[in-house]
């Protein structure tokens, strides 16, 4: 074994709850399986600002990703075989270089995620975003925590929900949700400190109701756990609920979750260019473990098996039935 390809067991902290619980029920530390996905974070400018962003994304945010960091993230992807490019951000498609950065990603054989807030796509400049998506098969992933408006505009703003219907409606006309080649997911998150209920049962109440409602169609529902970071931790703990939840977590850990887990199978990309096991990791700006953080310093073999930057948020993942930005884990 060379020694870029050697195991990262620098660590940048001590060993908290979440490492000790995974050590009781693997037997070994955390570490990365494969880098089968490349999230990137493009920018945090975004036309929405939700109460259960964590990366505080907002209108007034003007954190953007160079074109040239674009570039050696997809250099990264290429070196490291990865199959998937997921972009996020803010609302990725405010970005300057966003459509040529999904053409390159494209270009390189890669299946390409775009998170989407749906609202974008009724702002001035951006109208033509369904038809560039359909073009190309884009994947996208939206964000649509009910099927009830009062709950979608309490989470996300006034009016998100009949915006989103809008949105939705303007997909499924050219093709999303219907063709296997235009994926259209959504996402559901809990409105306050619970676990998400069983997705497969949440999935077909979603179903039922957008379609009866709206004649909406989807492909999946992707339940995803509230992490206690961010504007979500702020508002717990003003209402003095941040210790119970986080014990929530704590005694809901399910060993079945591990093998999964995002971060296990994945890189995540700041705006700046910093290497994050995942996107959470990355609010918290708590970087990969070792000396190569930027992605300028990319090493497929050191990063593939790296060990994983832990603390007690990670308890949100592997809570329940788990958690990740592809849903529940099992």
């Amino acid at each position: 074994m060379t020694a870029t390809s050697q195991p990262m067991d620098i660590t940048v902290q001590g060993r908290n709850a979440f490492d000790e619980r995974i050590e009781a029920a693997t037997g070994e530390p955390l570490r990365a399986a494969s880098i089968e996905t490349v999230q990137v974070n493009i920018g945090l400018k975004c036309n929405l600002a939700c109460h259960h962003c964590h990366v505080s994304s907002s209108p007034s945010r003007s954190e953007e990703m160079t074109w040239q960091t674009m570039q050696q993230v997809l250099d990264a992807a290429r070196r490291a075989g990865s199959t998937t490019l997921d972009i996020t951000g803010g609302a990725p498609e405010m970005h300057p270089h966003f459509k040529r950065f999904v053409d390159e990603g494209l270009a390189l054989g890669m299946h390409v995620i775009v998170r989407t807030n749906l609202t974008i796509m009724l702002e001035a400049g951006y109208e033509d975003m369904p038809g560039f998506f359909a073009e190309r098969g884009v994947h996208l992933v939206a964000s649509l925590p009910c099927y009830m408006p009062v709950n979608v505009d309490k989470q996300r703003g006034r009016h998100v929900f009949r915006e989103s219907v809008e949105v939705i409606q303007r997909l499924n006309a050219v093709g999303y949700g219907k063709d296997e080649d235009k994926p259209l997911d959504l996402v559901y998150n809990p409105l306050g400190p619970s676990l998400p209920p069983s997705q497969a049962k949440l999935e077909a109440a979603y179903r039922e109701a957008l379609w009866r409602e709206h004649g909406l169609l989807f492909n999946r529902l992707l339940t995803i756990t509230n992490i206690p970071i961010g504007r979500f931790l702020h508002d717990l703990q003003r209402e003095g609920r941040a210790d119970a939840y986080q014990q929530l977590l704590r005694d809901s850990f399910n060993p079945d979750t591990v093998d999964g887990l995002m971060c296990r199978h994945q890189l995540h990309v700041g705006y700046d260019g910093t290497i994050y096991d995942c996107d959470f990791n990355y609010a918290l700006d708590l970087p990969v473990n070792g000396p190569h953080r930027h992605i300028r310093d990319f090493d497929p073999g050191r990063h593939r098996n790296r060990s994983i930057a832990t603390d007690e948020h990670c308890f949100a993942c592997a809570a329940g039935c788990g958690s990740s930005c592809g849903g529940a884990l099992a």
